[in-house]
């Protein structure tokens, strides 16, 4: 590969050199004189011991021999660039240039140059004449618009050689970085619409344009490409999101399940596609629940999901529309699968107990979490009231008391634990307390009010 810049990028990281040019360079050197031939081979030597000084001095014998010889100014700066002296490697190498504008190597001794004194305005003129002989160099282009942040210009270049020479790691690399800032999504979604209309049948540009709205939340956007690719490859993974909608729409539901497996099995399919698809099923099966059984199976896909607790959201989605049964089902297996001690999750999950008058397992749960979070007054109410409902009074009596000393600022969640204290004292014959703890309770709530 000829892409200089990308090789000096990675210099730091693999302490590389400066590749060697891909092409041979002339040989074929016409000498005036025996001593002129004799003076450039002498360079040639020097150079090859690395002698540069001593190269630079036959050379300069050449130049006075024969004043306009390109060839020998294109030897002269390459000896000055081994110096390092830029400014008078420079001067040779555009002197062989006006000399022999033609000839593309003279034009990268002045790239490499620029390259390594990072003048890149000069490189990036330099490389463009250079493109004129050789357009692969393009590639050279557009590392220097990444380096120089021209964005624009580099997202134009990507897609010229992606279209001419085909996709590449390195110019696929640009561009996932130009796209992450936002602004050239557009220009990007424009430049794949096209594509799509040019080659119908390259399932890649669908994919990235899906992907693509998909980040900028157009998700009807994102089902029509879906569905274009659907008609044009029909057993693409990605054909099926748009299958598995218009299934639903139908009412087909067996034929949106076989799409739905296949989407969220995919290791292609962006995640948000595939959370997406499973929260339609799931709105789906609350009206059609004889299909619950394929939702749990379409969850398990999602057992490894870093980013969302699926189970837990859908037990949220239950809970909502207070079917607490089924809150309670998804609930208890995200903490199965996830971590047993998630605060929100048993909170949400007592709740429901709580609705479903579930008082035995709520006064477990509670006092588990009470190890855990001793200083959550929740966790305490919730085991006062199931130990209260199942007649466990000490029990009640001792948590209650315990976990009032943690209640701050919360007049309604103090309320509820008076309430409780009394239904306690209640149970084990004082009715003193009761009432003292039910007076207390009144007071707080018309505090809240």
């Amino acid at each position: 590969m000829k892409n200089k810049v990308l090789a000096l990028l990675f210099l730091a990281v693999f302490g590389s050199s400066f590749s060697v040019y891909a092409q041979t360079e002339p040989e074929d050197i016409a000498m005036a004189t025996d001593e002129y031939q004799d003076s450039f081979y002498e360079s040639l030597k020097q150079k090859g011991i690395e002698n540069y000084d001593k190269a630079i001095v036959s050379l300069e014998k050449c130049i006075k021999l024969k004043p306009n010889d390109a060839v020998a100014y294109f030897e002269l700066g390459k000896n000055y660039l081994a110096l390092k002296e830029f400014q008078n490697a420079q001067n040779a190498f555009e002197k062989a240039t006006q000399l022999d504008p033609k000839n593309k190597w003279f034009w990268l001794g002045i790239y490499d140059v620029s390259f390594e004194t990072k003048n890149y305005p000069l490189a990036i003129e330099t490389i463009q004449k250079i493109i004129v002989f050789d357009e692969e160099y393009k590639d050279d282009l557009i590392s220097l618009y990444m380096i120089t942040n021209q964005f624009d210009k580099a997202l134009v270049a990507i897609n010229e050689m992606n279209d001419k020479y085909g996709k590449s790691s390195d110019r696929e690399i640009y561009k996932q970085k130009i796209l992450s800032q936002g602004k050239y999504k557009n220009a990007e979604i424009d430049n794949l619409i096209a594509q799509i209309k040019k080659d119908p049948k390259e399932e890649s540009n669908y994919v990235n344009l899906i992907f693509l709205y998909s980040k900028n939340n157009e998700g009807d956007k994102a089902l029509e490409v879906a569905k274009q690719l659907a008609k044009e490859i029909p057993n693409s993974e990605w054909g099926q999101v748009s299958l598995f909608k218009t299934y639903l729409d139908a009412n087909q539901a067996d034929k949106a399940i076989k799409s739905m497996n296949v989407i969220l099995a995919s290791s292609k399919i962006d995640s948000k596609i595939k959370h997406r698809t499973l929260n339609e099923f799931l709105i789906y099966v609350n009206k059609n629940p004889q299909y619950a059984t394929d939702l749990e199976k379409a969850i398990s896909y999602f057992d490894n999901d870093q980013n969302v607790d699926v189970a837990k959201e859908i037990g949220k989605f239950y809970h909502s529309k207070g079917q607490f049964e089924n809150a309670i089902k998804y609930y208890e297996k995200d903490l199965k699968s996830n971590s047993d001690t998630d605060r929100e999750t048993n909170l949400l999950l007592l709740e429901a107990y709580a609705q479903t008058k579930q008082f035995d397992p709520m006064a477990k749960r509670a006092m588990l979490m009470i190890e855990v979070y001793p200083s959550q007054p929740q966790f305490y109410y919730y085991a006062g009231l199931g130990n209260n409902q199942i007649k466990q009074f000490k029990n009640a009596k001792t948590v209650l008391e315990m976990g009032l000393d943690y209640v701050v600022d919360d007049a309604a969640l103090e309320a509820n634990f008076n309430i409780q204290l009394g239904e306690a004292y209640n149970g084990l014959g004082d009715a003193k307390k009761k009432e003292e703890y039910f007076l207390r309770a009144n007071e707080l709530l018309k505090k809240k009010k």
